[in-house]
């Protein structure tokens, strides 16, 4: 008796050739050519095609010298058109900023401990207070301890480390905000019209924030000295030596 096995299907020859390493030696381009499989026609679906609608209407009109019919618009165009158009709202434009989500990252909490990455307290170690209605981080030194008063800061320049403060029942004035913080113009004199006219403001602390720095500092600073050498810590700035890499750092 015979085997009752089906037989396999008998599978065509490639022509193509392999170099050692596995490399073939002809391209996907040449390959297709050489089983002409572009011959092959596929099923093409056939598409409907889609009436246009009519933009004219034909109307039959009396009269021997009138033609007949006449064509007459559908959606008839206006008789006057505006001659200055207004600014049009573009589609699909980004929202602005004042829609935008505010998002925190999870390593920065109230009392945490950041070590500031731009400006000119670079590599300083400040307390995070808060986030503003802007996103922006409300820090502050305090400034009794190393000098560093309240201050806005973007996470993104921030480093936030595992150290952290007690700062649940201090009051924040509701003043400090994005306004109350905002970098004032200062006159430098050079774009003045009057050539005499040549004087440089320079900034000065104002009363108001000295009283607000003051009282942040009496409630934060009695804080930091009950911790064991937190006071030292935050006096001392962070910096990077030979041979030491930020990412395998625990901060």
């Amino acid at each position: 008796m015979g085997d009752d096995k089906p037989k396999k299907p008998k599978q065509g020859k490639t022509k193509q050739k392999w170099l050692t390493g596995g490399i073939p030696m002809f391209t996907r381009s040449r390959m297709y050519k050489e089983s002409y499989r572009y011959r092959i026609k596929k099923n093409a679906v056939k598409k409907e095609e889609k009436k246009k609608p009519d933009k004219y209407l034909i109307k039959e009109i009396g009269g021997e010298k009138n033609g007949g019919t006449r064509k007459v618009p559908i959606n008839r165009q206006p008789r006057y058109y505006e001659t200055q158009v207004g600014r049009r709202k573009l589609k699909g434009h980004r929202k602005p900023f004042k829609v935008h989500k505010r998002r925190l990252r999870p390593s920065i909490t109230p009392g945490t401990v950041l070590i500031l990455l731009a400006g000119v307290n670079r590599g300083r170690r400040v307390v995070f207070l808060k986030q503003l209605e802007t996103g922006l981080l409300l820090v502050n030194g305090p400034f009794a301890v190393n000098g560093i008063p309240i201050k806005r800061v973007n996470q993104r320049y921030v480093i936030a480390t595992k150290t952290k403060i007690n700062i649940s029942g201090i009051e924040i004035d509701p003043r400090i905000n994005d306004a109350f913080l905002k970098r004032k113009k200062l006159r430098t004199g050079k774009n003045s019209k009057n050539i005499f006219d040549d004087k440089k403001e320079t900034y000065q602390v104002s009363d108001e924030r000295k009283e607000l720095q003051k009282a942040l500092d009496q409630q934060l600073a009695p804080r930091v000295k009950k911790v064991r050498h937190l006071k030292k810590y935050l006096q001392n700035p962070w910096s990077i030596r030979d041979h030491q890499y930020p990412h395998k750092m625990v901060f």
